[in-house]
């Protein structure tokens, strides 16, 4: 179900889309739902959808925790040599700056286990080039810092939680520093700060244009001392485990594939934090690297967690057009090379093919508008002209500030004869970033029992209908930190029985199947994987239509019921796993939701712009929630690989 709620009134205004695992039914409406008592307290950012979710739940196999039983054991060597289930205190999945960072909290009260997807590095973070905003210099204010966040975020932003993230950032930064990340500093001694699109003042904290690398560098080594943290590399998130308490769903912990390895290993654990990131690469350019396929989203939805917002897709204005260098890349790259915002900061200056400056064109404040005003003056530029990029021109400023400002820009354009300190830089939008999520409390908790959420995988309202640049880092960092003490505290008050592993069945990896199987299995998933790639940025992209969203809908489910159709009657069953197989199944769920709430929201806000609605309503100025509560999912990419455990 799609469903919208208000901040803060007496009566829930909403409307409802059906989502049944297929993403193919029509839009129902209802008028208003009227709850009684202190609404404020009621129907808090995730406290409302919780409350909301009870009323519209189905019924699940009934499933509680044992409160009597002996508390779930700490990891110790015996258990980590246990090659099909491991028991931690804490399980966070995802090893980026909100992963890391929450680890190294909880690691002082338990054990953690850290999973991640390939190496611990590759993440989001760690492509991350501009900066971390926060309120540092005495003429900012944090006031301000709100006011820019709201406005960037079409006041779709939940504004306690903006407060909440601009008051507490500073602090955050300053905890990095302690833990040895090196920023850049002025020649007066303090924190150079630089300024982006839509940022009032200069308030962006960095790291020359290596932003991300380098608070992951810190982060990485202070974990790697930390005897109570036990990393996972090169294990794929499968599903999350889960179990009914009453009308509750409650997070045990969750199967994991060793992609090295190709055995299933699961982890029980009394605590599991979200933080895998986002779903970039659902789009055929993107700026995400090739492990974000939108693997927490998907599985925090067939686990019952709400998701909201997911219609607000970010593309970043300005990633290197290849096809624009003197030089062309020799092969096609995973992830398209990101021109941070940092470059229009400093006086970078977008012009057409035929060195027109377009963007005053758009928007008063020209290259520095919100990144979505950017992102469709140029994409209007380009199909006005029928051109495949435009150009970002820096070569006006100085020779060494360019050169100390974006040495990693400069060197990777100079790789193919592109001197950016006289030559423009070929720029195109891309994915990069998705606004939507698992929608989270103020202290990262969502509505499954131990289940907390942080980073781009969660939707916590401070972005509203477009993020504001450099505030993607921060809210990972004050998130992360605003997880920890209900965490301890749940962990400390959590029991369960240690014969838990056995409530699931497994899933399995497929050596039934013959390799020229398991082959044809493979090219069909990455055909298929290729076509929703092309649908999602042909139909639901930077301008959106009804007719093209309801044609990607139609599209999108017929390939899925194709794939597998196909992986089936190969001898595939649906409790086998691997890579490309799982992250297909993430790929369809998570397309689907961007759609089916791209379809429910009628109006054009933030990053959500269709020609149907072109204009923003003050009466549609609510967040969109989905709520997975059918009970008949036909659709193997919105269900769970297991069924939920019956006591």
């Amino acid at each position: 179900m799609t469903t919208c709620l208000p901040a803060g009134s007496g009566k829930l205004h909403y409307r409802v889309r059906d989502f049944k695992g297929q993403g193919c039914r029509k839009a129902s409406w209802v008028s208003s739902v009227t709850f009684s008592g202190n609404i404020h307290k009621e129907l808090s950012w995730s406290a409302g959808a919780s409350k909301f979710l009870q009323i519209q739940r189905c019924n699940f196999s009934q499933c509680p925790i044992n409160e009597n039983s002996k508390s779930l054991r700490t990891v110790t060597v015996s258990s980590l040599r246990d090659d099909s289930t491991k028991f931690f205190d804490f399980a966070v999945i995802g090893s980026g700056v909100a992963g890391l960072r929450y680890a190294l909290e909880v690691a002082k009260h338990g054990s953690v286990a850290v999973i991640t997807k390939a190496e611990p590095h590759e993440s989001n973070t760690n492509y991350a080039q501009g900066g971390v905003s926060a309120v540092l210099c005495p003429s900012d204010s944090v006031e301000s810092h709100v006011q820019d966040t709201i406005v960037a975020g079409a006041y779709l932003c939940d504004e306690e939680t903006v407060r909440v993230v601009c008051t507490e950032g500073p602090e955050r930064i300053r905890e990095l520093i302690a833990m040895g990340a090196s920023f850049d500093h002025g020649e007066d001694g303090n924190l150079h700060l630089a300024r982006e699109g839509g940022h009032s003042h200069h308030r962006i904290v960095h790291a020359a244009d290596m932003t991300g690398r380098e608070i992951e560098r810190a982060l990485l080594e202070a974990v790697l001392k930390d005897h109570n943290i036990f990393m996972f590399e090169h294990h794929l998130a499968i599903d999350l485990l889960t179990c009914q308490d009453g009308s509750d769903t409650v997070c045990l912990g969750v199967d994991t594939l060793n992609t090295e390895t190709q055995e299933v290993i699961r982890f029980i654990s009394k605590v599991t934090l979200l933080a895998s990131g986002g779903a970039g690469q659902i789009y055929p350019t993107t700026t995400n690297p090739p492990v974000a396929t939108g693997d927490g989203i998907a599985m925090a939805h067939r686990a019952q967690a709400v998701i909201s917002n997911m219609e607000f897709v970010q593309f970043h204005p300005t990633a290197l057009a290849d096809e624009g260098l003197p030089a062309k890349p020799t092969k096609a790259r995973e992830n398209a090379f990101l021109i941070t915002e940092a470059v229009r900061g400093d006086g970078g200056i977008l012009y057409n093919l035929d060195m027109e400056r377009f963007m005053p064109l758009y928007d008063e404040r020209a290259e520095l508008a919100p990144r979505d005003v950017v992102a469709r003056g140029i994409d209007d530029q380009l199909k006005k002209r029928n051109e495949k990029y435009v150009l970002l021109d820096i070569s006006h400023k100085p020779r060494e500030k360019i050169m100390s400002h974006f040495p990693n820009i400069a060197a990777e354009c100079l790789k193919y004869g592109l001197d950016i300190t006289r030559q423009p830089i070929p720029v195109v939008p891309a994915a990069h970033y998705m606004c939507g999520g698992v929608r989270a409390g103020l202290q990262g908790e969502t509505n499954v029992r131990g289940l907390y959420v942080a980073g781009e995988v969660a939707c916590t309202g401070l972005h509203g209908a477009n993020r504001l640049a450099s505030n993607s880092l921060l809210e990972a960092l004050v998130f992360a930190r605003r997880a920890v003490q209900p965490s301890i505290d749940h962990m400390k008050s959590s029991s369960l029985d240690s014969s838990a592993s056995n409530w699931w069945s497994r899933p399995v990896v497929p050596v039934s199947l013959e390799s020229n199987v398991i082959n044809k299995i493979l090219t069909m998933t990455r055909e298929i994987r290729k076509e929703v790639q092309s649908i999602m940025w042909k139909y639901v992209g930077i301008v959106r239509s009804t007719t093209r969203l309801e044609a990607a809908e139609q599209k999108i489910c017929d390939l899925e019921a194709k794939w597998e159709e196909y992986l089936f009657q190969l001898g595939w069953e649906p409790s086998m796993v691997g890579l490309e197989a799982c992250e297909m199944r993430n790929f369809f769920c998570c397309a689907k939701l961007v759609v089916s709430s791209a379809l429910a929201r009628h109006e054009s806000r933030g990053l959500h712009y269709t020609i149907d609605f072109p204009h923003l309503e003050e009466s549609k100025r609510l967040p969109t929630v989905i709520f997975p509560c059918s009970s008949v999912r036909t659709s193997w990419s919105s269900r769970q690989l297991h069924k939920q455990p019956i006591c």
